[in-house]
């Protein structure tokens, strides 16, 4: 008992300290495990799924491994670890960032900051286009960064955190549909995918209760989430877009190809004050996940029931 509240403790005070600074500028663990998995790939690549599943087994298992090393730190590596894994704050900050830069007028400013959310060419997107953008990686990441990395925390621990952030950077990584990684980068995809089912759907969920909008949001959902590319991204999306009374999706240019994505949502083209609102939902859910997941981290396991004697 006295341990489970101690681990409960530790994740949060591993949010505490994503609230508070964000993630490092050099030196991030996520990132150094990136550039590994980079210099691995130059060695293990092959254009088959077979190689593809081995490759992410490795790092998933890598990850999950360094998750159980820290948890057996004590608080301090669980701490270190929920702080690792999340990234939600510093997401909010570029969000604003951006807001500031629309708002002042000065468009190239905002290109220059997008590229930290999306992997989109800034150079092609006009005001509205770089508000979409943003609040529609403001939505998918507001999952990604941090509540399904508490509800892995929540379940599993610092193995949980650290493995579902080795899942999603692979996913990150080559978990895209174009030549090179439509069969390299299956598994990290569908893994990925799995792994997010149930964080996407409790995103949405706060997204529409903390609005103010729940019906709202969840019509969208109901109506335009299943025709989006992910399973779960078109969930969250769908969310916000209904939460805020905006619209996204559209046609979308990456470095990889053009998509057309479905549109979520039928307000109007989000703007500088929409994304502005976007980053203050996102905080919120990010906050009440929080709590939700240190409260089942510590939750009291009912004690079995005493036989009696005969």
């Amino acid at each position: 008992m006295h341990r489970r509240r101690a681990q409960a403790l530790a994740l949060a005070a591993g949010t505490a300290g994503d609230l508070a600074f964000g993630d490092p500028h050099r030196g991030h663990p996520v990132a150094l495990f990136g550039s590994a998995v980079a210099a691995s790939q130059r060695r293990l690549y092959r254009p088959r799924r077979a190689a593809g599943v081995r490759f992410a087994a490795l790092w998933i298992t890598v990850g999950a491994a360094a998750g159980a090393v820290a948890g057996r730190a004590g608080p301090a590596g669980t701490a270190a670890a929920a702080f690792t894994a999340l990234g939600g704050t510093t997401l909010c900050r570029v969000g604003g960032s951006i807001a500031d830069a629309l708002d002042a007028g000065d468009i190239e400013a905002a290109r220059a900051l997008l590229p930290s959310l999306v992997g989109r060419d800034p150079s092609l997107l006009d005001e509205a286009g770089i508000c979409r953008a943003a609040v529609e990686s403001i939505a998918e990441n507001t999952s990604d960064a941090t509540v399904a990395p508490l509800v892995f925390g929540a379940v599993a621990g610092p193995a949980g955190l650290l493995g579902y952030r080795a899942v999603n950077t692979l996913d990150a990584m080559i978990g895209y549909r174009n030549e090179r990684y439509r069969e390299f980068g299956w598994a990290a995809a569908r893994t990925d995918d799995l792994a997010n089912l149930v964080p996407a759907r409790l995103t949405a969920v706060l997204a529409g209760v903390l609005s103010g909008h729940p019906v709202r949001a969840a019509r969208a959902v109901r109506s335009d989430a299943a025709r989006h590319p992910s399973p779960n991204a078109g969930v969250v999306e769908a969310a916000f877009a209904g939460a805020l009374d905006i619209s996204l999706g559209g046609r979308t240019v990456y470095a990889h190809g053009a998509e057309d994505r479905p549109l979520l949502g039928d307000g109007p083209a989000p703007l500088a004050a929409d994304l502005r609102a976007a980053v203050r939902l996102s905080r919120r859910v990010q906050l009440a996940s929080a709590v939700l997941a240190v409260a089942w981290r510590g939750r009291r396991l009912r004690p079995a029931a005493r036989r009696q004697r005969p």
